[in-house]
């Protein structure tokens, strides 16, 4: 079928081909969508992705498609090959990336629907650097899946290194940052740190981030909300066009939501038999790997709490798992799962503590939820989000590393039974409230992406008045470029 709208802009987003990037920017993608946009959502598949749909669907008033970024046919490494090891992914990716996106937007011009903005995750900046390049001249932005403080924490590592921990100074403490409270050296996201400020995954963030200064990107859409982060969101505003526009969650209703309704495990039947607030849910995310003695102090813990327990743990690691864990989750104290759709499982009410690596859509789910936490970092910027977990939004506390059976015990009793416990619950509550005001119809996120939508198609009316293909950045951050008048085919 085809669009009764003939200037309906298309949105092309590229995303970063792991778990928690695919998430966040595929949930933006349902949400532009419903706005009344075309928008095509793509990544290199591989074995370590969920299963990705390859039709469309309707949304709202717009359709929401897939279409897939194509690995080279003599590629040294095949997509299989990949799955295991973040940072070859990343090499191949940068490789391989630029010359499929060429493509994938050339044939969207080919099929009479040519992009009108190109939205990118972090780890792709090549994205940024093709839609601007000669030939395409695509206005770009760009959607952060962190917190706007590790936001802001990089790009004033990138603008004023001098105040971040050196190799000559590495446990300096960050004091500087505008908006932020002091951060110390160990609480900081790992690309600033001198170890890893200059890896291949710090010069792809370095990449990104230039977006900003050089005004190739404009708009910077971040996955949270504006209650959360107020400070530090108005501090950063003073030099990028950051967006809340968070938190991007689940929608159940959506066919292509990254957790489909009947394919839980039967986590929510389990869930639905055990009373309020009783579980303690645990999960590490998609690419955390604790080596065997802590997963085994995990277990022993989950089991010496007494509490029911829903335990993620992905097939690469069951192994390690002590067979007493298993048993129990065979009867009535826990269940271990591969997979479970989180956001709903959050939102249930029998669990009353999430214990988690911290990782950013973990931490916003679960504030959008309510539900207080343990905090177990590991990688990235789970250190800083585990810090304003515990001392800035207060609802919950960190499990020190590494973690021992009676560390575990005693941080799910402080959460769910200790003296704090009403007080976090009350906290945490209290931003599930702000969290969904903020989502809803009118609220400060929905008002900030429909700003976006505007923008876009106020660039398309333009274009179709004025007959110019001229594209610029406008002096207010806005997208200016001026498309022709088209008749999108739509699936």
């Amino acid at each position: 079928m085809r669009s009764t709208a003939t200037q309906q802009p298309h949105v092309l987003l590229v995303s970063f081909p792991l778990q928690g990037h695919v998430n966040p920017l595929l949930r933006l993608g349902s949400r532009l969508a419903s706005k009344g946009l075309l928008v095509t959502f793509t990544t290199f598949r591989h074995a370590g992705l969920r299963a990705l749909p390859d039709d469309s669907a309707c949304v709202g008033s717009g359709h929401l498609r897939f279409e897939y970024l194509l690995w080279p046919a003599d590629a040294a490494l095949s997509p299989d090959d990949l799955q295991n090891d973040p940072s070859d992914l990343l090499r191949h990716v940068t490789d391989v990336g630029p010359s499929a996106l060429a493509d994938l937007i050339r044939r969207q011009a080919d099929a009479g629907r040519p992009v009108a903005c190109v939205v990118n995750n972090p780890f792709v900046p090549w994205a940024l650097d093709v839609a601007a390049g000669e030939g395409m001249n695509i206005p770009c932005a760009m959607l952060w899946i962190q917190s706007c403080a590790v936001l802001s924490l990089y790009y004033h590592f990138y603008t004023s290194p001098d105040a971040f921990p050196s190799e000559a100074d590495p446990d300096a403490a960050v004091d500087a940052v505008p908006g932020l409270p002091t951060v110390a050296a160990n609480e900081l996201p790992l690309m600033v740190r001198p170890e890893y400020a200059h890896n291949l995954w710090g010069d792809m963030l370095r990449a990104q981030l230039g977006g900003i200064g050089n005004k190739t990107v404009s708009w910077v859409l971040v996955n949270t909300f504006e209650g959360l982060e107020r400070h530090v969101i108005d501090a950063l505003r003073r030099h990028a066009p950051v967006t809340p526009v968070g938190p991007l969650l689940e929608e159940h209703h959506n066919s292509h939501g990254d957790d489909e309704e009947d394919d839980d495990g039967d986590c929510m039947a389990w869930l639905d038999a055990r009373p309020p607030r009783s579980v303690v849910y645990v999960a590490f995310g998609s690419l955390v790997s604790i080596g065997r003695g802590e997963m085994v102090a995990v277990a022993e813990g989950l089991v010496a709490t007494g509490r029911p327990f829903l335990w993620v743990v992905r097939e690469d690691r069951r192994g390690l798992v002590p067979e007493d864990a298993l048993v129990a989750a065979c009867g009535e104290t826990g269940k271990i799962v591969a997979w479970c759709p989180q956001g709903r499982v959050l939102g249930h009410g029998a669990v009353g503590c999430f214990v988690t690596h911290c990782g950013w859509n973990s931490v916003a789910e679960a504030l959008a939820a309510g539900v207080p936490m343990v905090g177990y970092p590991w990688w990235s910027d789970q250190f800083t989000n585990a810090k304003l977990m515990v001392e800035e939004y207060r609802v919950g506390v960190r499990l020190p590393a590494p973690v021992t059976r009676d560390a575990l015990r005693a941080c799910v009793d402080e959460v769910m039974c200790g003296p704090e416990a009403p007080a976090f619950r009350m906290r945490a509550t209290a931003w599930k409230e702000e969290a969904a005001a903020d989502v809803a119809d009118g609220g400060t996120s929905d008002r900030n992406l429909q700003a976006f939508v505007e923008d876009i198609k106020r660039s398309l009316e333009k274009r179709s008045s004025e007959g110019r293909g001229m594209t610029k950045i406008n002096s207010s951050g806005g997208i200016a470029k001026h498309l022709d008048s088209i008749d999108i085919a739509t699936p």
